[in-house]
């Protein structure tokens, strides 16, 4: 089987992208006439590129090592910002080790829109600030590369979207394996229509790492951490350290669980392969069966069903076990009429079947992992310059995780609901449609394009 920790899974990068758009999405301006008065320079190819870096903790030290990877650009970081005084810290630490200019440190992640000196923005916050962070970027006229999923909700990703469209900025959602080899490849081998008729695609996720989280007490906020701020839009509620860095993702109040973690990523590659967009019907079921006194909210076990029409996917995830479906961790299967395809971050292997079937293939992974998610970074600042849509688009991360949510509405509502993806609605259901979009806490506010 091939295993991995969450730690390796961080180092070597093995996160996904890829996704298929839709025709109805909001199509890019290239000019903005309500917003003329914000600076839209284009980089030159020679041109310095100055980032900022909102939220450095683990994946946002992670994502500005890869950042400098491209430092034959002649990069600079002048601004980081975190809530957190201890994240500041190292990510100032790194910098300085590597021979960067110290960068001024900010607690308020509108210091670092409102910058002149600043073109890109790189956003590494908990899910629940993707929307509002992202949008300010853009009206303030910077390009923004933020992390997955793109928003923690499906009304906040849409409007992120329209803002993308009425700015002109370039948006890039942090996943990265559209850009393997070995994912690409095994995507065209589902499109050439080798497999047959492909009637079902299954994702996975089989987590050994994921462990309980235990019963944990609230208790006083740490020294340096301007907890108001890392709330922002989310319910107020006291400080426990259970649902602060990393572990927020096991909590609705900032994210998704597993379904949007790991979700966006291999629903990424079923889209992607199938050319899909959204899902008429999803159903889901799951619950906390293997922990379920911990103090996490979100559940351990989830099965998820969506109708396509033409083919079933089926989403599912197991924490505390590294065992899943083909004997892989992770992975996605494509299985036609002449052939079953199996793809996940160590390659892809055929294996025939059927009247007709396709040659036998193994494929292993030919280049480093890590080299993904450099080529996305590179696909994007090459993107800034050029104004091109990267690779990751805005569209493509929008769609992937309202698939993702979708999963989570039916979950938490029990009921198998249907989409209206013109209105944005479920059909029917109050209790979905009330959490499409997320309640904000005063004063925050959700910008309408």
């Amino acid at each position: 089987m091939n295993s991995i920790t969450r730690r390796r899974f961080l180092n070597r990068s093995l996160v996904s992208a890829g996704a298929a758009g839709a025709s109805a999405a909001v199509a890019r301006a290239a000019t903005v006439s309500s917003l003329a008065s914000v600076s839209t320079s284009i980089l030159g190819a020679n041109e310095r590129v100055r980032f900022g870096i909102i939220g450095t903790g683990g994946q946002g030290r992670h994502d500005l090592m890869t950042f400098f990877k491209h430092d034959h650009r002649g990069l600079e970081c002048p601004v980081i910002c975190d809530v957190d005084d201890a994240m500041l810290d190292q990510a100032a630490e790194w910098l300085q080790k590597n021979g960067k200019n110290p960068p001024d440190r900010v607690k308020d992640f509108r210091r670092v829109c409102d910058r002149k000196d600043i073109d890109v923005v790189l956003v590494a916050t908990p899910d629940h600030w993707h929307a509002l962070q992202t949008i300010q970027c853009m009206q303030a006229g910077k390009d923004v590369y933020c992390e997955k999923p793109l928003a923690n909700s499906i009304g906040e990703g849409k409007a992120m979207l329209d803002w993308a469209g009425k700015t002109g900025r370039v948006v890039q959602m942090g996943t990265q394996w559209r850009m393997s080899g070995h994912f690409r490849e095994a995507v065209e081998q589902v499109q050439s229509g080798k497999l047959g008729r492909i009637r079902l695609v299954r994702c996975w996720a089989a987590l050994g790492w994921f462990q309980s989280l235990g019963k944990v007490a609230d208790s006083e906020v740490p020294a340096g951490v301007d907890y108001d701020m890392w709330l922002g839009p989310a319910p107020r509620r006291p400080f426990n350290r259970a649902r602060f860095h990393f572990a927020f993702r096991w909590f609705y109040d900032y994210a998704g669980g597993l379904m949007t973690d790991w979700g966006v990523h291999l629903l990424n590659i079923a889209l992607w392969a199938m050319n899909a967009s959204a899902p008429k019907r999803v159903a889901s079921t799951g619950g906390k069966y293997i922990y379920p006194d911990d103090t996490a909210e979100t559940p351990d076990t989830q099965c998820t069903l969506y109708d396509f029409e033409k083919f079933t996917l089926v989403w599912e995830h197991q924490a505390g076990t590294g065992h899943g479906p083909e004997h892989r961790e992770h992975g996605c299967a494509f299985y036609g009429t002449n052939g079953t395809l199996v793809v996940d971050g160590s390659g892809y292997d055929i294996y025939p079947e059927g009247q007709t079937p396709v040659p036998a293939l193994k494929k292993k992974i030919e280049e480093d992992p890590g080299l993904c998610r450099v080529k996305l970074v590179g696909d994007f600042l090459e993107c800034c310059r050029t104004r091109r849509k990267p690779a990751e688009d805005i569209e493509l991360g929008h769609w992937v995780t309202t698939v993702a949510h979708l999963g989570n509405l039916a979950l938490r509502t029990g009921r198998s609901i249907e989409y209206d993806v013109q209105n944005m609605k479920v059909i029917g259901n109050d209790q979905a449609n009330a959490m499409i979009t997320n309640p904000y806490r005063r004063p925050w506010e959700l910008p309408k394009a």
